[in-house]
């Protein structure tokens, strides 16, 4: 007889043993064939270590090394595991105190339980040796490798930067850094970062019940290997280097030298300066509040982000550009005086003179007459139109914007707009005579000693310069990620640049700056003398040597130190020999150079040298109020981290 409810039993029957099939079936996938929930299940015994990849070193230009690493370790701690530890003989063995210790654990409860979280970081390898034979007593503790940089020479600070721990911001923008990273803060640490800091790894040991590693899981079946950073070569020379900081010590102010033919940048200083190992590990917060209040800002870079009055040496392009436009040609000559209203211009005695002897004897009324009749020329149809003509030459100098170094934080200067004089005097109301300093290099203009250099690299080159730049090779390869290689042309044709040179060559051997002078050396030089309305002024020379196949272009800017054949021309002159010869003979000049002090606001008094004097110091009226003199140091261009 037919019964349905035993067919109803065995259909339900037949449910319940699939799902227990079913469940027998994934019981055993989970805990025999696949291995990663085994991995899981055994949080408790295996340890996961990052491996941090060493970072990149970086060389000067003839193999000195410049950043390398040390070895550093983190105390990591899973506070759940910390069972029976004897807090006294913790402490003493790290050198902390019970307050602190119990802020850390604190800290690293309120982060997890059960996640390892950074109890203290950065323990020299020294402390570790001690800390390491008795790390065994101290259950839910475990130390994590890793490196700190090392800066052997205690030199080119502004150039190399520093590194620090990511902030949340930069994690939540790269999904690469992760909590207690570190990351390039300035410098070519922060504008190489992605070079340098290499690609991290994991590994996965075994533990036993007394914290003590037992050999890597599964012969490192699952562990990822870090791939070490890149080494950079720099284009620094470090000897130079080192060499301009000790000539700069006790002054302040910056230099800049550049091959020319190449755009290398060979030494970069900003003085006051700081020892970079100060911004190095577990004492670097403390440092960096300190130099951050240091009132001579030896964090602030002056060879990028400070700007100043170029003084004379800006009266080059002024006749570069009217050379070009016809306006000027190498016999121009101009009256001896230059006459504004009530205001006259004059130079000190000298000979009848054309442009060559006007750049020999720095001779303002020249180069006022000069910038006169370009601005207010015909031809232009107005003078608004004849400076905006005039303003493009001198950009194409790389002056008034971002030349491009492979540094962060540079600065584009300063050359007015037609706007800015518009809102200031009116449109149609000023002329050449009413801004006629920025002939002679007074006035609004605000050039970095970076553009300084560079203006002088074009000079040496007639015409064209390559875009300024600090590192050369990355790991074996050429640098080819900035176009580093690309040439750029100014607006000048290179037939102008020869009486300039000629002039410039006057300078050196029987003008401003005799005291560049040395041995069979061609120098073609230019000194500048750059007001400042808060105290004395700034001491600048700009050159390059040899003539002839130049070698080394060079700025130098001494804030507060007077006349530039007084301290900028003698410090690049000892530079120059320095590079050209590998060594100094004029040690007298050199001692004076090195133990010379230059008060920050008064300066020292300069030799009563007529030769030594410039009479670049014409104002402009009314705008004399907003004279850029040396720009100060703002707060916000000392690099950090954007928070």
């Amino acid at each position: 007889m037919y019964n349905p409810g035993a067919n109803q039993r065995l259909v339900i029957l037949g449910i319940f043993t699939a799902v227990i099939l079913i469940f027998i079936a994934r019981l055993f996938y989970v805990q025999v064939i696949n291995e990663s929930y085994t991995v899981s299940a055994n949080n408790n015994v295996l340890r996961y270590l990052t491996d941090y990849p060493a970072r990149g070193l970086i060389y000067d230009r003839k193999g000195k090394v410049l950043a390398y690493n040390q070895a550093v370790y983190d105390l990591m701690v899973i506070p759940r595991q910390v069972i029976g530890l004897d807090t006294a003989e913790f402490c003493t063995l790290l050198d902390i105190d019970r307050t602190v210790f119990e802020e850390k654990m604190k800290k690293a409860k309120s982060f997890s339980r059960v996640k390892a979280s950074i109890f203290e970081k950065q323990i020299s390898a020294e402390t570790f040796a001690t800390f390491q034979e008795k790390l065994y007593k101290f259950r839910g503790f475990f130390v994590q490798p890793r490196t700190l940089r090392k800066y052997p020479n205690n030199t080119a600070a502004h150039v190399l930067g520093y590194i620090g721990e990511v902030n949340d911001g930069v994690i939540k923008k790269n999904p690469y850094y992760r909590s207690g990273d570190y990351i390039g803060i300035s410098g070519v640490e922060q504008s190489y970062e992605i070079e340098l800091r290499g690609q991290r790894g994991v590994r996965i040991v075994m533990v036993d019940v007394f914290n003590r590693e037992k050999g890597s899981y599964k012969m490192g079946l699952y562990d990822t290997i870090a791939v070490a950073g890149k080494n950079l070569v720099s284009t620094l020379d470090a000897d130079l280097q080192a060499y301009g900081e000790a000539l700069l010590a006790n002054k302040t102010g910056s230099l800049v030298a550049i091959e020319p033919k190449t755009g290398e940048i060979l030494a970069l200083v900003s003085s006051p300066s700081y020892d970079p190992n100060l911004l190095v590990g577990r004492v670097r917060s403390r440092n960096y509040s300190g130099l951050l209040k240091d009132p001579s800002k030896p964090l602030f870079n002056r060879a990028m982000q400070a700007y100043y009055p170029p003084g004379s040496t800006f009266k080059l392009t002024n006749a570069l550009a009217a050379m070009q436009e016809e306006i000027l040609n190498p016999g121009s000559s101009f009256p001896h005086s230059f006459v504004v209203g009530s205001k006259s211009v004059k130079c000190h005695p000298h000979p009848p003179i054309a442009l060559e002897g006007a750049i020999q004897y720095s001779c303002n009324p020249y180069f006022c007459n000069t910038f006169r009749a370009f601005i207010d020329n015909r031809k232009f149809g107005s003078s608004e139109n004849g400076y905006r003509i005039w303003r493009d030459y001198q950009m194409s100098f790389g002056i008034g914007k971002k030349i491009g170094v492979d540094m962060p934080h540079e600065l584009k200067g300063l050359i007015p707009s037609v706007d800015f004089y518009n809102k200031i005097y009116g449109k149609g109301r000023w002329k050449a005579s009413t801004i006629y300093s920025l002939g002679i290099g007074q006035g609004e203009l605000g050039i970095t000693p970076l553009q300084m250099a560079n203006i002088v690299c074009v000079i040496a080159n007639k015409g064209y310069y390559y875009t300024p730049h600090i590192i050369k090779k990355i790991g074996n390869e050429r640098n080819t990620s900035r176009n580093l290689a690309q040439r750029h042309q100014t607006m000048i044709d290179p037939n102008h640049f020869d009486v300039v040179q000629d002039g410039m060559q006057r300078v050196v051997e029987a003008g401003t700056a005799r005291v560049a002078q040395f041995d069979s050396i061609t120098i073609c030089g230019k000194t500048g003398t750059a007001q400042n309305p808060h105290g004395k002024d700034h001491s600048l020379f700009v050159a390059f040597a040899p003539r002839e196949n130049p070698q080394i272009a060079i700025a130098v800017m001494v804030e507060n130190a007077g006349f530039g054949a007084t301290w900028a021309a003698p410090i690049a002159s000892l530079l120059m020999e320095k590079y050209l010869q590998d060594s100094v003979k004029r040690k007298e000049l050199e001692e004076r150079m090195l133990k010379g002090v230059i008060d920050p606001l008064k300066g020292e008094k300069p030799e009563d040298d007529e030769s030594n004097k410039e009479a670049d110091t014409a104002t402009n009226g009314s705008v004399k109020k907003k004279t850029i003199a040396a720009i100060e140091p703002r707060k916000t261009s000392i690099p950090t981290q954007k928070r």
